[in-house]
């Protein structure tokens, strides 16, 4: 220590690293900070500087950025430093770099001649340095500049500087896919690498790339579930032990990995059972990497084609996390039985009373995902006790965000589960009282065309009653003193269409009322809008009945202030109502009918009232009417003869670009099919005329459409558009998506295993009658998901949360594979303790597959059951040098010969397919006209498409 102080820096770098920490307030730390800028930026400057101070210097700029300050003065120095011969000076430019720039910054540039020197270097470190750099820095226009080098890097002998290569070229393909997209084979040759690291850090490039296209990595699931095995077996090192844990990260990164890839896939999750089953079994749980790796078998299980056993196994965890002391662990369980009520509602039954006091909890985090899990589980039986529940919880809270996402799970509640519309016109008002401003417009108009159209059927009675209840519940909440704006739009529509409807009270009090909500809002708009024309609905009702209209004072000063509004929508309003008051009975009766709201308006779109007026202007000479998509010449054929004459009575010049000339194709139509075409170029007037033949190329037998194409031998360069040529898709995908499930015997017999009183390791208190009941009314009831009666109102929903399909059809890569094995006794999938025999895909080594070091006769014999390896492939057996992590040194070496680098480049690796985009430019009228008209002549169909494939969604 002594006079340099600790760790080789100076004192004078220590006092301010304490004067810092010993700071009052922060403005005394700007002032200690401001102080060291300044003596930095004086010293920094001074020449011949020696590299022991420099490094300090800079670290003290780091110290600087991360206090917040600016400190870009120095770095042009960092930037120096990169370029050292000293390793540990470079390290710290590289260092301080990757903290200073951006992918961005204008400096970036001055380091990219360094990186590649150094990617070179023969010191490794030199080399993890740069690639560190490579990771931060590069960006989409540099990486050409780097990746020959990274790719180099793959088959260094350092294990370190082959995990750092794989790290760069993720971060590649995250900041350019289609740059490294040639390369994505490399992926899966370093999951066979001899080192458990580079293997592990192989799987964040596949889980992306996995997660993107699944289908192409289906043959990968006995690989990755062969090597979890072998990691939940602590084949590894015990290096990779992290709190008795054989390697938890990689066992959480290959179960995401599996979830995706067995996610509706029957035969690959199969493959995974008793891999999970196991990890289930063994796996520590009282540690919190432990519990992690266990809530991550959860999330692969709900994912996975449903197993009875593992979703056993799945609830005694969950039970156990929802019974620990610990938040964590109860929000972790809360979470997973949100994710296993998809594929087994009954599940959620045993944990009911844990569910409740997690609902109770002071935690809101806590709060807040329980409440999650309600809306998941929220049916017809318990929608009323739910969203009671939750509009109490949003009325508590300040948090607008969440506030908001609240609001609209009522809703959406409401909507699809309503027992009665009563309750929910009540259960709207409640939401539009307390967060009006944060719901969304829609849901106003869904309510007030669910007043208007009543029950949806012929009761009258119950209709008239719905709304003299709804006027009543607005009457009194009026009385309230500050309300969201739309419910106010809400409250003025129905007091305006059913305010006097019934006789319980008068036109002058509902006008008075609107007078009111006029007055008291009078800086919103649209509110004094909606009051307005409730109030002309209610006289015009009055006067069309033949009742004498006594317009109160304040509803006269009103009037007579929005006819003189500068809002042109007011004062429009105003005029209306002035005016209606002034008709007779009939007239208005005519003009605003009661009760017409919910009636049809026919609307003329072609304005066919128009048409003698239209026909008597064009017989005095006026020029007809041409529609948009003719006027661009895209659609219309026979009115480029009328726009004919008309361009060449304009002598203006044309700014169009030169169209580019075509090849001269071979014309193969008769004589007659091209002189009933009916082609007309487009006119040119200010050039001589070119005569153009069409030519009608051969239609490929796979193509849907024909393309009609001109003979331009000879045509001059003139004024046009750019040819355009679209791509055509020869193919058409379909995509088909499954959705887990399981049958409703499985589920009922599970759950009958299940079955658990809740928190049996404590002591028995007894359970209050009021959480009896609450959880009553939250589980009791049909476990299946139900909706309300359809009514004429509510447009059809699909549910938030989707109930597991039971059967999950086979894809054609299952149906190809069960037509290649030959039939024989299949071993117990579904039986998760230790298997008895081993199946025959099993017998392949996968990773010689996945390397293609298998020819097409061993891969053939091994299929049709000839005899293999007796002993099951181990992966990693290479990976552990020392005795300790090694516990069956009998076992198979998988990869004893893939260990050599000649073997790591054989060509039998699958590449990813290479998508090629031939530009394109604009479209050209004439060759839309041409193919159009030949299409139309030839009666060729110009495109078929597949039907897409059905979709089951169990509600």
């Amino acid at each position: 220590m002594g006079s340099q102080g600790g760790f080789y820096q100076s004192k004078e770098f220590l006092d301010l690293v304490k004067s810092i920490g010993e700071a009052r307030s922060k403005a005394e730390e700007d002032r200690i900070v401001l102080n060291e800028i300044e003596t930095l930026k004086r010293r920094i400057s001074e020449p011949d500087i020696p590299k022991r101070k420099m490094k300090e210097y800079i670290i003290r700029l780091v110290y600087i950025e991360m206090l917040g300050h600016d400190a870009s003065f120095g770095y042009i120095h960092a930037v120096k430093m990169t370029h050292d011969d000293s390793l540990l000076v470079k390290r710290t430019g590289y260092l301080a770099v990757t903290l200073f720039l951006n992918e961005d910054h204008d400096l970036i540039i001055l380091i990219v001649n360094t990186i590649q020197k150094d990617l070179k270097s023969d010191n490794y470190l030199v080399v993890c340095a740069a690639l560190n750099a490579v990771c931060k820095l590069i960006n989409e226009e540099t990486i050409p500049a780097v990746l020959p080098q990274a790719m180099e890097l793959l088959a260094h002998p350092k294990e370190a500087v082959r995990k750092k290569a794989i790290m760069a070229l993720h971060r590649f393909y995250q900041k350019s896919p289609s740059s490294v997209s040639h390369l994505v084979s490399n992926f899966r040759k370093r999951l066979c690498d001899n080192d458990p690291g580079v293997m592990g850090a192989t799987l964040c490039p596949l889980f992306e790339l996995i997660a993107r296209d699944v289908n192409s990595y289906k043959d990968l699931v006995i690989s990755f579930v062969s090597i979890l095995k072998q990691v939940a077996e602590r084949r590894l090192s015990k290096a990779y032990d992290y709190h008795q844990m054989p390697a938890p990260f990689i066992q959480i990164k290959l179960l995401k990995i599996l979830a995706l890839l067995g996610s509706g896939d029957k035969q690959a999750s199969e493959n995974m059972y008793t891999v999970v089953g196991d990890i289930f079994r063994k796996c520590d749980s009282s540690s919190n990497i432990g519990n992690a790796v266990l809530y991550e078998c959860i999330c692969c299980v709900s994912s996975i084609y449903p197993n009875p056993k593992l979703l056993e196994s799945a609830a005694d965890v969950i039970s156990r996390f929802l019974k620990s002391d610990s938040h964590n662990l109860k929000y972790m369980g809360i979470d997973a039985l949100g994710r296993l009520i998809k594929i087994s509602p009954e599940i959620a039954e045993q944990h009911q009373l844990a569910v409740i006091d997690c609902l109770e909890d002071p935690d809101d985090t806590l709060k807040r995902k329980t409440f999650e899990l309600l809306y998941k589980m929220t049916k017809s039986t318990n929608v009323e006790v739910i969203v009671d529940r939750m509009i109490d919880y949003m009325i508590s809270i300040n948090d607008n965000h969440y506030k908001t996402e609240i609001a609209s799970r009522c809703v959406e509640l409401a909507e699809q589960f309503a027992p009665s519309n009563q309750w929910f016109i009540q259960t709207m008002n409640r939401v539009f009282e307390h967060a009006g401003d944060l719901v969304n417009i829609k849901v106003a108009h869904n309510l007030m065309r669910l007043i208007a159209e009543g029950f949806g059927e012929d009761d009258d009675n119950a209709d008239t009653k719905l709304r003299s209840s709804a006027v009543e519940s607005y009457l009194r909440i009026l009385g309230e003193p500050k309300l969201p704006s739309v419910f106010l739009q809400v409250i003025c529509w129905v007091l305006g269409e059913y305010g006097t409807a019934d006789g319980m009270f008068s036109a002058s009090d509902i006008t008075g009322k609107l007078c009111d909500v006029a007055e008291a809002y009078s800086n919103d708009e649209t509110v004094k809008a909606y009051a307005t024309t409730a109030l002309m609905k209610i006289y015009a009702f009055e006067i069309a009945a033949r009742r004498k209209v006594d317009m109160l004072p304040e509803c006269q000063s009103l009037m007579e202030e929005l006819l003189a509004s500068h809002s042109t929508d007011l004062q429009q309003r105003a005029y209306e109502l002035q005016a209606v008051i002034g008709l007779d009975a009939h007239a208005v009766a005519c003009i605003m009918p009661s009760d017409a709201s919910c009636e049809d308006i026919e609307v003329d779109r072609d304005l066919s009232f128009l048409n003698d007026y239209i026909q008597e202007a064009i017989e005095k000479g006026a020029q007809p009417y041409i529609p948009e998509s003719e006027r661009s010449g895209m659609l219309n054929i026979s009115n480029f003869r009328n726009q004919d004459h008309h361009e060449a009575s304009s002598h203006g010049l044309r700014f169009e670009a030169y169209e580019l000339p075509k090849p001269a194709v071979q014309s193969r139509i008769p004589q007659t099919l091209i002189a009933s075409t009916e082609i007309v170029p487009v006119p040119e007037p200010m050039y001589p005329r070119e005569s153009y033949q069409t030519t009608m190329p051969s239609i490929p037998s796979d193509a849907g459409s024909a393309e009609l194409k001109l003979r331009l031998e000879g045509v001059q360069k003139k004024w046009g558009r750019s040819t355009y040529t679209p791509a055509t898709s020869t193919s058409n995908s379909t995509s088909q998506k499954t959705v887990n499930g399981t049958s409703q015997g499985d589920g009922a017999s599970t759950v009958s295993s299940m079955r658990e009183t809740y928190d049996s390791r404590k002591p028995q208190v007894e359970v209050s009658h009021e959480k009896q009941k609450l959880a009553a009314s939250l589980f009791g009831g049909s476990s299946k998901t139900e909706k309300s009666p359809a009514t004429g109102h509510k447009a059809a929903k699909a549910s938030s949360h989707v109930v597991e399909k039971s059967h999950v059809p086979k894809s054609s890569l299952e149906v190809a594979s069960e037509k290649a094995t030959p039939a024989q006794q299949p071993p117990d999938l579904l039986d998760l303790g230790e298997p008895t025999a081993t199946s025959t895909a099993l017998q392949l080594d996968p990773f010689k597959q996945l390397e293609g070091l298998l020819d097409a006769t061993e891969v053939a014999s091994a299929v049709n059951g000839a005899p293999a390896a007796s002993r099951s492939p181990d992966i990693m057996a290479l990976y552990a040098d020392t005795a300790a992590g090694i516990h069956n040194k009998n076992d198979a070496d998988l990869l004893s010969g893939l260990s050599n680098p000649s073997v790591t480049n054989m060509p039998g690796t699958t590449a990813m397919p290479q998508v090629t985009q031939s530009s394109s430019k604009g479209p050209n009228p004439k060759d839309s006209l041409e193919k159009d008209a030949l299409v139309r002549q030839m009666g060729v169909n110009p495109s078929s498409q597949n039907p897409n494939l059905f979709k089951d969604l169990l509600g």
